[in-house]
């Protein structure tokens, strides 16, 4: 029977061609029989790997990982923490404590007793001798600025006398032989002036009349139509060699269509494209078979599982239920009834009878003890109260009574 849905597996408005309607059922039906041991062989594989999981591996795993854990506690865990308790923290103590000893109890010992009325004399002799040297400073630098303020006075005195010598000189001497030395330059000035105006005037006739004038000639008589002329003959020379590589392209562009493209292109289409289509239908056939035959073996799989479960528990395991119910149960009651309580009743007494005789043999061992103590050391003598510091119960205390701190004598 077919189990797939038409309008989900296939449109319906879907033209299908004569040769997938011929191909499908024979495809069908070998892919089913091809199939259906392949699924029944991976459904019991997998039953089998679920059980094989449940009943071993995780069990197995999980007493591993406790194993796996309690060896690297023991291995990395467990040596780290009794080195840290019973050898690094007793170390540790023992050089802190002899550290404190040795090294804290001195240096504090040594500042208390040296270096604080040391550096208290030091704090004085400092103060003394920085009050002293301040007074012998502040009285150098007086003696500095005065000195340096009668040198300041004679160096300005002296400058004033030579900036008036300077005054006089530069009104009486440098000041006419400048004006003198600018009149000259000017004049030397609008000379050379003139000259260089009188040879770039020359020197432009000649350039415009020898070079200028020769060149525009050359170019508009002589260069222009030849230029036009070479440019002509480049014209129609690169026109005839555009042609010539036109013609020789469309030639070899129609020579291998007509050899090439054409017979691929009647290839493509008479052979190639029918043959896909048909290998694509056959392929997509083949598909939907498979998926169809695996769905159908898994039902097929399944009843089988069933049926096989249903002849285990109707041949074994119902047997063993209905003997254990029907015969180890009222069994095991009876020998629970008969025979183990009874037996766990004796055991118990005997135990309790024991536990009551070694308790009173170790009594006795502890009497003969404190007998024979007592024989060589003597009775220990009896333990005196203390006298408490709080008063009895009838009295009070009170300011007159020689039981407070400020009263006592």
């Amino acid at each position: 029977m077919d189990l797939e849905k038409p309008s989900a597996a296939r449109p319906a408005a879907q033209a299908e061609g004569c040769l997938a309607v011929a191909i499908r059922i024979p495809v069908r039906i070998v892919v089913l029989v091809l199939v259906v041991p392949v699924r029944m062989a991976w459904d019991a594989l997998v039953v089998g790997g679920r059980f094989l999981r449940d009943t071993l591996l995780r069990p197995l795993g999980r007493a591993l990982g406790r194993a796996l854990g309690w060896l690297a506690r023991a291995l990395f865990v467990w040596p780290w923490v009794a080195l840290w308790r019973y050898v690094l923290l007793p170390v540790g103590a023992a050089l802190a404590r002899l550290g404190q000893v040795l090294l804290v109890v001195p240096a504090v010992w040594l500042y208390r007793t040296v270096l604080t009325p040391l550096g208290h004399a030091l704090a004085r002799v400092a103060r003394g001798t920085g009050a002293l040297l301040g007074g012998l400073f502040r009285g150098a630098v007086a003696a500095l600025l005065w000195f340096l303020g009668g040198v300041v006075t004679a160096v300005d005195r002296v400058l004033g006398g030579v900036a008036a010598v300077w005054r006089h000189v530069y009104a009486w001497l440098f000041t006419p032989v400048g004006h003198a030395v600018a009149w000259l330059l000017k004049g030397v000035g609008t000379v050379l002036a003139a000259v260089a105006i009188g040879a770039y005037t020359v020197l432009a006739w000649l350039a415009r009349y020898l070079l200028v004038v020769p060149a525009v000639w050359l170019y508009t008589w002589v260069l222009a139509p030849v230029g036009r002329a070479v440019g002509f003959l480049a014209g129609w020379f690169a026109r005839i060699v555009r042609m010539i590589f036109v013609g020789i392209g469309a030639a070899l562009y129609w020579t291998a269509r007509v050899l090439l493209v054409l017979p691929a292109l009647v290839v493509w289409r008479r052979i190639l494209v029918p043959a896909g289509r048909a290998l694509a239908v056959v392929a997509r056939e083949v598909g939907e078979a498979l998926g169809h035959a695996w769905r159908v073996a898994g039902y097929v799989s399944l009843a089988v599982g069933r049926f096989l479960a249903r002849l285990f528990r109707w041949t074994f395991v119902e047997p063993a239920r209905w003997a254990y119910r029907t015969v180890l149960t009222p069994v095991g009651h009876a020998v629970r009834d008969l025979v183990l309580k009874p037996a766990a009743e004796a055991a118990g007494f005997v135990r309790r009878t024991a536990r009551q005789a070694l308790e009173a043999a170790r009594e006795s061992a502890r009497q003969a003890r404190a007998d024979f103590r007592r024989m060589l050391f003597g009775t220990p003598p009896e333990p005196q109260p203390l006298a408490g510091r709080e008063p009895a119960a009838g009295e009070t205390r009170t300011l007159g009574s020689s039981t407070t701190a400020l009263m006592k004598d």
